[in-house]
């Protein structure tokens, strides 16, 4: 029998906010007070420094990104600096890998796994490139980045995750040096398609794939039956201790 997986849709919220989210989440599951849970959700302009970023690829000054209403934020994910702005899917999965696979390279290669899966239903053919995680549509004689991977694993327990650009304004991509890659752009499947795509419908997508390939059951719910279990799982941390 297939574990579950809560598939929770945040919606528009913001880059701390949804990362505060995260930490709980993560501290239920490690716990095992909830059951793995994907976040989904759209962030405002916001960009993020990875743990191991440059803060040179940031190409502006944070007056100019205040300027033009973009906030920035260090993270404890892995990879370098990138955006995230509405016509994104971000995801975040939280889920045990002591229940899965120990193995963080099999983790990162099984999410681009699914996102290369969703966008061949779009007609669209992507594809990893060697030493440049997340994945990639050929541009000519080159590729363009369609998905960005950088994920944190405490005690087998993931977070932060992925995000791919559906409708994103790739003009917000030129206040940095995306993943610290200098000689690459970011493309979106509208742009690849040269038509509009909804974004919930990419999101079940690849929802849909890490299901299959991570063995886990997808369970769709709303942001209410999450915030119950979170709280229900606090309290019994909260008397035990």
């Amino acid at each position: 029998m297939p574990k579950n997986c809560l598939t929770i849709d945040l919606g528009l919220i913001g880059y701390a906010e949804a990362y505060a989210l995260q930490k709980r989440v993560v501290a239920a599951r490690k716990t095992g007070a909830i059951e793995d849970v994907l976040l989904l959700c759209e962030h405002p302009h916001v960009i993020t420094q990875g743990r191991n970023g440059k803060r040179e690829h940031l190409l502006v000054s944070e007056n100019v990104l205040r300027q033009k209403g973009v906030e920035y934020h260090e993270t404890s994910r892995g990879g370098d600096i990138t955006y995230h702005g509405p016509g994104q899917i971000v995801g975040y999965p939280i889920l045990n890998l002591a229940e899965i696979r120990r193995d963080v390279v099999w983790y990162v290669r099984t999410l681009e796994e699914a996102m290369i899966r969703a966008t061949a239903e779009f007609g669209v053919s992507a594809e990893r490139v060697v030493g440049k995680t997340g994945i990639w549509v050929r541009a000519g004689k080159t590729e363009e980045k369609l998905a960005a991977i950088g994920v944190h694993i405490s005690r087998w327990v993931t977070s932060h995750g992925f995000a791919y650009n559906v409708s994103t304004d790739l003009r917000n991509f030129e206040l940095i040096v995306p993943c610290g890659i200098a000689d690459r752009k970011a493309t979106s499947l509208e742009k690849v398609l040269g038509r509009t795509v909804e974004q919930k419908q990419v999101a079940l997508k690849i929802a849909s794939h890490l299901g299959n390939l991570f063995a886990l059951e997808m369970k769709e719910a709303p942001r209410k039956q999450l915030f119950e279990k979170l709280e229900y799982a606090e309290q019994a941390i909260a008397v035990s201790a």
